[in-house]
């Protein structure tokens, strides 16, 4: 009986990896039809969220069925309810690769993002893909030095989102307004996404310590020269 309960956490766990991991897929397909105005991969990622949205809905039926049937108690407790928020934060992240998504569709045939934008709106898309897929390994190591260093990455993704708005704010901005309102909720769509990855990572600290993320003294960068 207790080998199956256990088999049942574990199986939590295994689909907050692969929710994970979907979403990060879906955000890096998100950001290529976005910036080649693909509708048929911007498709395919607004049909793909239903597959991160069933995945959500069964983990929540089976953590409400254990907390029903197994009352657990202490760190069984922890995994379970913390589980639960982190299926939240997946599913909110796999809606917000569909808006990239839908931004493509929205301005086809022609594209979301002017020329003199791409780069900074790609290497947004790299990072906020980047922050999920370590999200996803932290579920797996329960890495909490690991987890707790994923805050350094997301400050990059608040710097990459306040460059955008100096050059909406720009004198010279030619793009015109709606562009203008485009590029503002890309900003925004992926900004959030790292937020929600850091979040998993945070849940992560939370489940091993018992002590929340921003308690804890983040690891020191090592330069690459001092690398053993």
């Amino acid at each position: 009986m207790r080998d199956a309960y256990h088999e049942e956490l574990n199986s939590i766990g295994t689909d907050l990896v692969d929710m994970a991991q979907l979403v990060s897929s879906a955000m890096r397909r998100a950001t290529t039809a976005l910036l080649d105005a693909d509708l048929a991969l911007a498709q395919g990622v607004i049909e793909g969220d239903e597959q991160v949205n069933a995945l959500q809905h069964a983990l929540e039926n089976r953590a409400i069925d254990l907390l029903a049937r197994q009352q657990p108690v202490a760190t069984d407790l922890r995994i379970v309810v913390t589980s639960l928020r982190m299926s939240a934060d997946l599913e909110r992240s796999g809606d917000l690769a569909k808006h990239v998504a839908k931004l493509a569709q929205l301005r086809a045939p022609g594209r979301a993002i002017p020329d003199d934008l791409n780069d900074t709106i790609g290497e947004m898309g790299e990072l906020a893909q980047r922050l999920m897929n370590q999200a996803a390994d932290v579920l797996v190591s329960r890495d909490v030095d690991r987890a707790l260093a994923m805050e350094r990455d997301d400050d990059h993704m608040d710097t990459l989102h306040r460059t955008l708005f100096q050059h909406l704010l720009d004198k010279h901005w030619k793009h015109g307004v709606e562009t203008a309102v485009d590029v503002t909720l890309a900003g925004r769509y992926y900004e959030r996404f790292a937020d929600h990855a850091v979040a998993v990572a945070n849940r992560v600290v939370y489940l091993v310590t018992g002590e929340h993320a921003d308690t804890l003294t983040p690891p020191p960068v090592i330069p690459a020269g001092n690398l053993p």
